[in-house]
C-alpha cells in the first residue's frame, strides 16, 4: 500500500470569474498538495460538469456578479459529502506576502483535515518518550563487607531501652471480652435511690356536649349581635338572586409593558471580518429556528455590499435575514444585518436602528440581557467594550478552531475568561440559553 493510498490528495473544484482573485487561489491550491479537478468561471458552469468532475472540496470567490450563477449551480454544490469554503474576491485579490501565505496554509489544513497552520520550521518540539526496559541491577553487597556493622550493631544490643517504660497497675486488666469491656463501660448505681415519682395524670376533659347540626343559618365568624339578625335574613331568604360576576371590566395583562425595559433591549451581537463569511454561515446554520432575542451581525465589507451578504446567509439560516434599516425596531428571532454607518439605541419597547457615522456600539446594548460573539476577523477595537459588557453581566464568547484565519480578537476575550468553541458549538450555548421551543417559551 503506498502513501498516497493511506492519505489521498483531495480533490477541488475552484469555482472564480478569471483575474487576480482566481490567480491568488489557484497559487494558494497550488501549495497545499491537492488535486484540482476542476476550474472554471461559474458564470458559465453547468451544474452536470461540476457534479461529473466529482470534487470532495469546493473553494469559491464571492462577489457580487455570481450570485445568480450560484443560485443556478445550488442543485450540484449541495450534494451530500461536498464541503464548500468561500473566500471574498477582493480579498483574495490583494491578498500577498506573508498574508497570503498564512491563508493559504489555512486552506491547506482546512482541506487536509489537520491541526498544522505554523510555517515550516516552527513545528512543535517533539516530547522526550521513554523507551521501556529494565533498569539496571545494582551491586548485591559483599557479605565481608557487612560483618563489621552487623558485629557493632550486636555490641550496642543491650544499651538499646527495653519496651519496660511503663508496666500497668496490678489490680487493672484488659477485659477479655465484648461483654466484659461494655460492663465495664457501665457506670454503677447506688442500691437506696430513690423511686422517681410519677408525674401526675393531667385532668380528664370533660367530654363535650353532643351538637346537633340542624340550623347552620346561625354560624358566624364574628361574634357580633348587631349583624346576627342580618345574617339569619339573609340566609332564610330562598328568593333572592345570587350576585352576578361583572366581566365588563376585565383585561388582558399587557407582559411585554411589563416587562422591564433592559430585557427588551436585549439583543445577539456578531462581529467578524476576515474569514468571517464561513464562520457567521457555520454559526447561523446551527441556531434554531426561534430566539428570544434579535440577531445583530457587524461584519465590514469592501464596497459595502451588505445586500450579497444578506442573500448568502439567508441560505442557510433557519431564522429570516435582512438587512437594518435606520428607524427599523430590531425584531426577536431576526438576523439583522448591519452597514457600517447602522448603530442601535434602546427604547422602552426595545432596540431601534440609527443612523450612526461610528457604526454599532456596544455600550447601546442591554448587559445583563445581551450575548456578543466575537468571530474571525473581529476588531480588536472591540475588544475593550466587550469585556466592559462582560463584566457588566453579558455573555461573550470568541471562535477558536482552524478556521478561525484572523483570530487577534477573539483571542483577547478567550484569554481573558470569556468562552471559548467554534462557530457550531457557540451556536449550540446560544440556543441552550435563548431558543424557543415548539410553542414559543424560552428555553
Amino acid at each position: 500500500m503506498s502513501v498516497s493510498d493511506l492519505d489521498p490528495v483531495p480533490a477541488v473544484a475552484l469555482l472564480a470569474r478569471p483575474g487576480a482573485a482566481r490567480e491568488r487561489l489557484r497559487e494558494a491550491l497550488a501549495h497545499a498538495d491537492v488535486q484540482i479537478v476542476l476550474e472554471d468561471d461559474p458564470m458559465t458552469l453547468e451544474p452536470q460538469a461540476l457534479h461529473d468532475a466529482r470534487p470532495q472540496f469546493v473553494v469559491i470567490a464571492l462577489e457580487a456578479a455570481i450570485e445568480d450563477a450560484l443560485e443556478r449551480l445550488e442543485p450540484a454544490l449541495s450534494a451530500p459529502g461536498l464541503t464548500l469554503v468561500f473566500d471574498e474576491a477582493e480579498l483574495a485579490a490583494r491578498r500577498d506576502g506573508w498574508e497570503a501565505q498564512r491563508w493559504g496554509r489555512h486552506l491547506a489544513a482546512k482541506l487536509h483535515g489537520h491541526q498544522q497552520v505554523l510555517p515550516p520550521g516552527a513545528e512543535d518540539e517533539p516530547a522526550l518518550q521513554l523507551e521501556p526496559g529494565l533498569p539496571s541491577t545494582p551491586p548485591v553487597p559483599k557479605e565481608t563487607a557487612l560483618q563489621p556493622h552487623l558485629e557493632q550493631a550486636r555490641s550496642w544490643a543491650d544499651d538499646v531501652p527495653a519496651d519496660g517504660l511503663y508496666s500497668p497497675p496490678a489490680h487493672l486488666h484488659e477485659p477479655v471480652a465484648l461483654e466484659q469491656a461494655l460492663a465495664a463501660l457501665q457506670p454503677v448505681l447506688p442500691e437506696t435511690a430513690a423511686p422517681v415519682q410519677a408525674a401526675p395524670e393531667p385532668p380528664p376533659v370533660p367530654a363535650a356536649a353532643p351538637s346537633v347540626f340542624t340550623d347552620h343559618t346561625a354560624w358566624s365568624l364574628v361574634d357580633e349581635a348587631s349583624d346576627a339578625p342580618a345574617v339569619a335574613s339573609a340566609a332564610t331568604s330562598t328568593g333572592s338572586a345570587e350576585p352576578a360576576f361583572d366581566t365588563g371590566h376585565l383585561s388582558l395583562l399587557d407582559l411585554d409593558a411589563a416587562a422591564p425595559a433592559g430585557s427588551r433591549s436585549g439583543a445577539l451581537l456578531v462581529l467578524a471580518g476576515i474569514g468571517g463569511p464561513d464562520a457567521l454561515r457555520r454559526l447561523l446554520a446551527a441556531l434554531p429556528s426561534g430566539l428570544a432575542v434579535p440577531v445583530l451581525v457587524h461584519m465590514r465589507l469592501d464596497g459595502g455590499r451588505y445586500g450579497n451578504l444578506v442573500k448568502q446567509m439567508a441560505r442557510v439560516s433557519p431564522l429570516p435575514v435582512q438587512l437594518a434599516e435606520a428607524g427599523q425596531r430590531a425584531t426577536a428571532g431576526e438576523v439583522h444585518v448591519l452597514a457600517d454607518d447602522i448603530g442601535v439605541h434602546a427604547a422602552a419597547d426595545g432596540l431601534y436602528f440609527q443612523s450612526e457615522a461610528q457604526g454599532i456600539s456596544i455600550a447601546a446594548l442591554s448587559a445583563e440581557h445581551s450575548a456578543l460573539v466575537l468571530l474571525s476577523g473581529a476588531d480588536l477595537a472591540h475588544v475593550g467594550p466587550a469585556l466592559d459588557l462582560a463584566a457588566a453581566g453579558a455573555w461573550v464568547a470568541g471562535q477558536v478552531g482552524e478556521g478561525c484565519y484572523d483570530p487577534a480578537a477573539a483571542t483577547a476575550v478567550v484569554a481573558a475568561g470569556m468562552v471559548a468553541g467554534e462557530p457550531q458549538e457557540l451556536a449550540q450555548v446560544i440556543a441552550a440559553r435563548w431558543g424557543l421551543d415548539d410553542d414559543g417559551d424560552a428555553a
